[in-house]
């Protein structure tokens, strides 16, 4: 959407991939100086609210999640506020806990919203880009998706119309992707494993992949998975094999699908309509990383939803009461249950009012490639 190219051209394959200089697999990367294309906000003094590809946007304004770590291991919640505004001091800290995992809700895509509307007011800028992530929550973690949670959202998106509205600027409404029912998790890399194509490391905190000594591993994003094949030769087999998994509709080649790109795997998989890609590679859930039950978006190789949910919350006020103790402590909460999961994304759904959308004045493009270019003929 912001630089109207595939991602072929533009080089985001996924919320994450596999880096294969270093060996690693990372996800949820917030430096925009990986998108390998020009931006169309770039033409325009741009305010920048949480939207991703953030850090060093050269947006004028601009505010993102960003934790401080320690080196003892601690991690502090906070932002990067470069608005000029002191969001923080005057809304008071971001809900970083209801941003991601199980506590994620309303709170902060109410924040953001206040937020920006405080930067809308004060800033007036040509272009204000604000992601209000609250549909991603419920809409993943149940098959029933409740208009209560549109009608939630809805009062967020309000409260920046009414900010836009007193600039006297234009206002779209945008999505990138619609969240659809899903009942079956597809452990591909498992699959993978039992083919002896797969290599882990066993040690004292579980088994942790080694992707660069895989013969084939798989980066699972949602609905859609980078097959990663370092042996060329066995390509062919690895496509057959992952071909006759249930609840994989397809494995193509990246270019069948403009991920053509340096950054893809050797093939694409695409889950069946009712099912989505986990990242699990182990086979005894005894030997799952120790990461597996916490929330950790970085150090996993793999998207992983589970962390919407919780296996107990009396455990978690166990955990945190040792954190304000000041003993050494992980929070292992989240489950390993698959099943969990309701609703995923990335696949074209069957149809079209499940998928991404553009609400706003004007001949609206029918491509969503062609957002930028429509995005700028309004302010221009």
């Amino acid at each position: 959407m912001l630089t109207g190219l595939a991602p072929r051209d533009h080089g985001i394959v996924g919320n994450g991939w596999y880096h294969r200089d270093t060996q690693e697999v990372r996800f949820w990367q917030q430096a925009a100086s990986l998108i390998q294309a020009p931006k169309f906000y770039d033409d325009f003094e741009t305010a920048k609210m949480f939207w991703w590809f953030n850090q060093s946007s050269g947006a004028k304004y601009s505010a993102t999640p960003k934790p401080h770590y320690g080196c003892d291991g601690s991690k502090v919640f906070d932002i990067i506020d470069q608005t000029d505004c002191e969001l923080t001091q005057t809304l008071g800290p971001f809900p970083f806990f209801s941003f991601w995992g199980p506590s994620a809700g309303l709170p902060s895509s109410r924040w953001i919203a206040d937020a920006s509307a405080i930067v809308i007011r004060e800033k007036q800028p040509q272009l204000s880009l604000v992601y209000l992530p609250h549909l991603d929550y419920d809409f993943q973690r149940m098959s029933s998706h409740d208009p209560a949670r549109v009608a939630e959202v809805d009062a967020c998106a309000g409260t920046v119309i009414d900010a836009a509205q007193a600039i006297g600027a234009k206002v779209i409404a945008v999505s990138e992707y619609g969240l659809v029912p899903v009942s079956k998790p597809v452990h591909i890399n498992r699959k993978l494993r039992r083919l002896d194509l797969l290599q882990v490391r066993d040690g004292p905190f579980g088994e942790m992949l080694i992707p660069g000594q895989c013969k084939a591993f798989a980066v699972a994003d949602h609905q859609l998975a980078h097959v990663y094949v370092n042996d060329k030769d066995l390509i062919p087999e690895v496509r057959r094999q992952l071909e006759s998994i249930d609840g994989i509709s397809a494995v193509l080649n990246p270019g069948d699908v403009e991920l053509d790109h340096p950054r893809s795997g050797e093939l694409i998989a695409l889950a069946d309509a009712d099912a989505w890609f986990t990242y699990y590679y182990w086979l005894d859930d005894n030997r799952a990383p120790d990461f597996a039950r916490t929330v950790d978006i970085h150090r996993k190789p793999g998207y992983d939803p589970c962390e919407l949910f919780i296996t107990s919350k009396a455990r978690a006020m166990s955990r945190l009461a040792q954190k304000k103790l000041g003993f050494r402590y992980k929070m292992d909460v989240i489950p390993l249950d698959a099943g969990l999961v309701k609703g995923s994304h990335g696949v074209h759904p069957a149809n079209d009012d499940d998928g991404p959308l553009i609400i706003g004045p004007g001949d609206l493009p029918d491509d969503m490639r062609d957002f930028a270019k429509y995005a700028r003929r309004l302010i221009t």
